[in-house]
């Protein structure tokens, strides 16, 4: 039986960001386990190679949803990396922090060391940011390069435009002092190639003597003596493969993600005594896990174009090839490019503090239904979504199965707020795409269509059509030891339990205004530190009217 000093179950963002610190320490072994394979397949470091990625089930867990309240009976997709690197080697290349009241409503929740003072010193660290930036708030010396989308569209400058003469500025550094505004977005790629966890962390990391990465390794359970977790059992090549076990001296890391983390808490006899005991499994320990899941939801507002070509036209037939030239020659063009253009922050009308709207736009189209493919008419999409939901729901096991996938009901816009800055968010896209600047090429609205007028019309739309836009977290909650909701502490060890962290997306307590790879990265960099035993960072200090 192996023994290593840690043993980290996952080598998403946050475990690679975990073995590159942890490992930086000569004199301790760090063993990954992860379940799917290398990271070797070309589509994932192509940037356009997202679309094939989206459904490739031998790097991706390919989850269904349950059907929600308000998803009109529809099951929605929940794709997650299933590969070194995990989602950051098949998301859609964003890099996006939040605001700064979304830590220091972490902190607020009973978590010391978690607020945006304390938080920003590590996404400076992490960060190597190419373009303009705020020393204030941007890192140039970190492994994860960071650039602005250098495609200059027509169609993007005209929503640009757009957003404007509806009185929303222009911001040059949304990761910036503050969020709100619109402008290109920003991305880990550099030179044409995604930069995910594995390539900026992991994989230099593999170089030292003291890591070993195991892949095809499907953890199923995680070995306690008493109260204190010393080991993890997995399963090498997956159902029916060969059953092992690795031992920790120091500590077990969990970092499955929002889906799996839970899922494998909960197959090793901690969660619900109600839950477990449905599922035969002895209780080692009851805590809230799985319950809390939160993520955004986000109708996709469609307008047919005219006089103009799309990404709908230029993927297909001779302008591909051009393009797969341009990529190969200079890795710039199409293929180089995110599935998201513009990045716009704003306000929906039911929060005057802080803008409580993404909105995203790309000048493209994708078919009904069907998330990933582009349709053959020349379209363009704005996505819209609420940034700090209230709806909440859970994952939970579907069985003892280690190799089942678990129930995930999101509960999406279960909550009253939810719907109306939901249907807040479908009306400023549509008068962001009947702007005037978009007028020379706008045709008409496919969908929701002209004839939505009404609230209601506009929430039944959002069932219709809404899909998660991949930010799943909230699922192994840190906050304090009394709280009835808290998974894990704010040194994210799980409360209860000795020798046993989880450090992911799962542990945030409350969704941020962003997507969560960024600051998913963030919480494994400050987590580091904590395991080593290492002084924070020092706080950074903010002007005043810094309002990130």
């Amino acid at each position: 039986m192996d023994r290593f000093d840690y043993v980290i179950i996952g080598a998403g963002s946050a475990g690679c960001i975990l073995t590159s610190r942890l490992s930086e320490d000569p004199d301790v072994s760090v063993c990954v386990l992860e379940a799917g394979p290398n990271d070797w397949h070309p589509y994932i470091h192509l940037p356009a190679g997202f679309i094939k990625t989206f459904h490739m089930k031998s790097i991706n867990w390919a989850y269904q949803q349950e059907v929600g309240p308000y998803t009109n009976g529809r099951s929605i997709y929940a794709p997650r990396g299933k590969t070194l690197g995990g989602s950051s080697s098949i998301n859609g290349h964003i890099y996006n922090r939040g605001q700064r009241m979304d830590f220091d409503t972490w902190a607020q929740m009973g978590n010391r060391g978690w607020g945006y003072a304390d938080v920003l010193p590590y996404f400076k660290r992490l960060e190597k940011r190419v373009g303009e930036g705020d020393s204030t708030f941007r890192g140039r010396d970190g492994n994860l390069t960071v650039t602005t989308m250098d495609w200059r569209d027509p169609l993007c400058e005209a929503f640009m435009e757009g957003a404007v003469s509806l009185g929303i500025p222009r911001n040059p550094d949304y990761n910036g002092a503050k969020q709100e505004g619109v402008s290109y977005c920003q991305r880990t790629i550099d030179k044409g190639l995604r930069v995910s966890g594995s390539t900026a962390f992991l994989k230099p990391a593999m170089k030292r003597p003291n890591v070993h990465v195991h892949t095809h390794a499907h953890a199923t359970e995680i070995i306690f003596e008493g109260k204190r977790a010393v080991g993890v059992r997995y399963t090498k090549g997956g159902r029916g493969g060969t059953p092992v076990e690795v031992r920790a001296n120091k500590e077990v890391i969990l970092s499955g993600g929002t889906y799996n983390s839970p899922q494998l808490l909960q197959l090793s006899g901690i969660g619900s005594p109600d839950l477990l005991n449905a599922h035969g499994i002895q209780v080692r320990h009851a805590l809230p896990v799985g319950e809390g899941l939160q993520d955004h939801y986000a109708p996709r507002t469609v307008a047919r174009v005219k006089d103009i070509k799309t990404i709908n036209e230029l993927r297909r037939g001779f302008s591909l090839w051009i393009e797969a030239l341009k990529w190969a020659t200079a890795r710039r063009g199409l293929l180089s490019l995110s599935p998201t253009m513009v990045y716009c922050f704003w306000h929906s009308g039911e929060s005057a503090d802080s803008s409580d709207l993404q909105l995203t736009f790309t000048p493209a189209s994708y078919k009904e239904g069907v998330q990933g493919q582009l349709e053959d008419e020349p379209g363009m999409t704005v996505a819209s979504w609420q940034q700090r939901p209230e709806s909440r729901g859970y994952v939970r096991i579907r069985s003892n199965d280690p190799f089942a996938p678990p129930i995930i009901q999101t509960n999406y816009l279960d909550a009253e707020l939810d719907r109306r800055v939901i249907v807040g968010g479908m009306k400023l896209a549509r008068n962001l795409l009947k702007s005037a600047p978009l007028s020379p090429y706008y045709a008409y609205e496919d969908f929701p269509g002209p004839n939505v007028v009404t609230d209601d019309e506009f929430l039944h739309a959002a069932t219709e059509r809404g899909t998660t836009t991949f930010h799943p977290g909230c699922t192994c909650r840190m906050g304090p030891a009394d709280s009835n909701w808290a998974v894990v502490d704010d040194q994210l060890r799980v409360h209860g339990l000795e020798g046993l962290r989880v450090i992911d997306a799962s542990v945030m307590p409350r969704m941020i205004s962003a997507n969560l790879n960024a600051s998913t990265m963030m919480i494994a960099d400050r987590a580091s530190d904590l395991i080593r035993g290492k002084a924070p960072m020092e706080a950074a200090r903010i002007p005043d009217a810094a309002v990130a």
